[in-house]
């Protein structure tokens, strides 16, 4: 995976502390790209579910690319400002970004919106507006090569119920900024997807399952963290990549079409039929 002057890939991936964001910037550096990797995680007493900024930024380089951990708050539009013109100084240029950061407020629970925190609508700030701001800092960047990639990180909440109504509108939400940024960036040849992830082994997932009696614990296989950073690589790499920009795409179709498959060989399987899937299906993505 090379930028279009076949120099190595200049990434930002959001909210890479632990999770779904973490094997993301790892499959990157995978590919040997540079990758910015942002959090509020500075050490991993941060969050109950351990990681760090530097952590990831190490298992980047371990994979062979260049990490750079910036502690960043996603609500501070002044940090993300700040850390878009360190790439800036550091590269003049951006290839891909990746927007995962998400505030997210407690663990699903069978209960009312009226009953849960209000706070569970901070993800609609970081999760939502996060996006937007990162976006708007990154497109000049990614605009300067000529061709580059902005990945929003979806899920099937965007079309069915999970965990909460601020839930579904950050994915749904996700979608539309993805598809109308992408009209505006195509001239540029820049594009622009949100990308579904399945059921990922995160280790806020893995927590939540262990507090599960044994016979209540689903049973199929999860993603791993790392795929969807494997199909955003081939994405970027890919002749489809503009013909696919501005849609809503499932990782698992995709990365069927791109021929990704998961760190132990496997190939996740879509939701489509079970959770729902985009409006607009790809004809390649389904035939």
């Amino acid at each position: 995976m090379a930028s279009p002057d076949s120099r190595p890939v200049v990434a930002v991936v959001t909210g890479a502390s632990r999770g779904a964001g973490r094997g993301i910037a790892e499959a990157l550096g995978g590919q040997g790209a540079t990758v910015y990797v942002t959090g509020r995680s500075r050490s991993a007493s941060d969050s109950p579910y351990g990681g760090t900024v530097a952590e990831t930024a190490a298992l980047v380089d371990k994979a062979g690319g260049t990490g750079i951990p910036v502690v960043v708050d996603h609500g501070d539009d002044q940090a993300v400002a700040d850390l878009f013109d360190t790439v800036r100084r550091d590269h003049g240029r951006l290839d891909i970004l990746v927007n995962n950061a998400a505030k997210v407020v407690g663990t699903p629970a069978p209960a009312g919106f009226w009953e849960k925190p209000l706070e569970v609508a901070d993800l609609l700030t970081v999760g939502l507006r996060s996006h937007y701001v990162a976006s708007y800092h990154a497109a000049p960047l990614l605009i300067t090569n000529g061709r580059g990639l902005i990945v929003n990180t979806g899920h099937y909440g965007a079309v069915s119920y999970h965990h909460s109504p601020a839930y579904g509108a950050q994915k749904a939400g996700a979608d539309k900024l993805a598809a109308d940024m992408a009209k505006e960036l195509r001239p540029h040849h820049v594009a622009a997807v949100s990308l579904w992830m399945g059921h990922v082994d995160t280790e806020r997932a893995r927590a939540y399952l262990d507090s599960l009696p044994q016979r209540d614990r689903p049973a199929e296989k999860r993603e791993s963290p790392q795929f969807t950073g494997r199909v955003i690589a081939a994405l970027y790499s890919s002749g489809e990549l503009m013909a696919l920009s501005g849609r809503a795409l499932i990782g698992a179709e995709l990365g069927a079409l791109l021929g990704v498959t998961d760190i132990d060989g496997s190939r996740p399987r879509s939701e489509r039929y079970t959770l729902g899937g985009p409006p607009e299906p790809h004809p390649s993505l389904l035939g």
